[in-house]
């Protein structure tokens, strides 16, 4: 709130704030003011207060798992951003701007992705929605020989797109996370923690294996 102050904070996932905590958000945004962990006089604060949720806050006010008190408090412009799914038109676009940031972002040259690929990206469901395609294209980037994206790269679940569908009890990214973590551990295991024999079994290069290793805190 203090780091907000005069702007807008935003709070993603509102709807995942447990009891205890969505009491001390509606006191400060009732209150306008804070008071700091060690600190014994409040802050005054004041910001504009931007809040966003996957799922029905007014179902959830009824289960009295979130507080209608903070719902009417938060929900004072309501807006409806449809699912990825229901603007396949945005998805080119979406993935090239999203490419063009990760390779920029990691000094990579500039990469393409090939009809065939952004083809099943257009049509895949991505029950994860932006977040999902992001982590979709930053395998891809990692996995991809040369700059050019192929189907190969992307490792889309296989099945209908259509009907494809997550219930994980957890963020979609962990849930990916966890898939290709069992993956990587399950061909170091069968080539005795050889890793180029592993990054051959998995199809990939050496590099973008260390890179995996990495990033799934797999590099010991």
């Amino acid at each position: 709130f203090q780091a907000a102050d005069g702007g807008t904070l935003f709070l993603d996932e509102v709807a995942d704030l447990p009891l205890s905590m969505q009491v001390k958000l509606l006191r400060a945004i009732q209150e306008k003011s804070i008071r700091p962990i060690g600190v014994q006089q409040e802050t005054s604060i004041d910001a504009r207060i931007l809040s966003a949720t996957h799922k029905n806050l007014a179902n959830l006010v009824e289960k009295g798992e979130f507080r209608q008190d903070l719902f009417y408090r938060i929900n004072v412009i309501e807006l409806h951003i449809p699912a990825l799914h229901e603007r396949k038109e945005d998805i080119a676009l979406l993935a090239k701007h999203i490419l063009t940031r990760l390779t920029e972002a990691n000094g990579l040259p500039e990469t393409q992705i090939e009809s065939s690929a952004m083809e099943q990206i257009s049509n895949y469901r991505f029950p994860g929605n932006v977040r999902e395609l992001e982590n979709t294209l930053e395998r891809a980037v990692t996995l991809c020989e040369g700059n050019l994206i192929t189907l190969e790269d992307l490792q889309l679940p296989e099945g209908s797109p259509e009907d494809e569908t997550v219930d994980t009890g957890k963020p979609l990214e962990d849930y990916l996370g966890d898939i290709e973590k069992q993956a990587i551990i399950k061909a170091l295991e069968e080539t005795r923690w050889n890793r180029t024999a592993a990054a051959k079994k998995l199809g990939i290069t050496f590099r973008a294996l260390r890179y995996r290793l990495s990033k799934l805190g797999l590099d010991e």
